[in-house]
């Protein structure tokens, strides 16, 4: 591992701790060169199967890529790194799960939206704007109002549950 600051290649862990879920180890580093501190993740590379786009292209899965599409979608919202990265924990998590070497993107599309309407409603929305390609207002309308019957039928908030003030349940 070499240092970010002066690229020198010998360095020593002075603490390592396993992420919440288990999934992770974070190493707190010194350079022997400079003296700096610098912290690495370490985590289990899974082989990414094959994401099959809508025109039938096919491109790796990439984490990276699903959690600049979180962010997007929940921009200025009260939603933090870390549950942006928790909700692509868990993403990423199913699409392994299938186990296949390819997974429709449809699958990845469906998962996100699910996740983005129990943590945040309005990333929910901007998320389903883009990803559903909404060809009018009508469409729009539409999914709005379905999104306000589910919240009716959820009942009133509950203090504690999610950002947008529906249930997490």
């Amino acid at each position: 591992m070499r240092c970010p600051f002066c690229r020198h290649g010998n360095n020593r862990v002075i603490d390592s701790r396993v992420s919440s879920e288990g999934s992770t180890i974070r190493r707190r580093r010194v350079c022997a060169a400079c003296r700096r501190r610098f912290t690495t993740y370490e985590r289990v590379e899974e082989i990414a199967p094959m994401v099959i786009k809508k025109d039938g292209r096919r491109e790796p899965f990439d984490r990276q890529k699903l959690i600049a599409g979180l962010k997007k979608a929940c921009e200025k919202r009260p939603v933090s790194m870390e549950e942006i990265e928790q909700l692509a924990d868990r993403i990423e998590a199913a699409v392994l799960e299938l186990g296949g070497k390819e997974v429709p993107s449809s699958f990845v599309g469906g998962a996100v939206m699910n996740e983005l309407h129990e943590l945040d409603q309005v990333a929910y929305v901007r998320f389903a704007s883009v990803y559903r390609s909404f060809k009018d207002i009508g469409e729009f309308m539409h999914e709005l109002e379905e999104l306000i019957s589910h919240r009716q039928q959820a009942g009133p908030p509950v203090a504690g549950k999610g950002k947008s003030g529906g249930s997490s349940a």
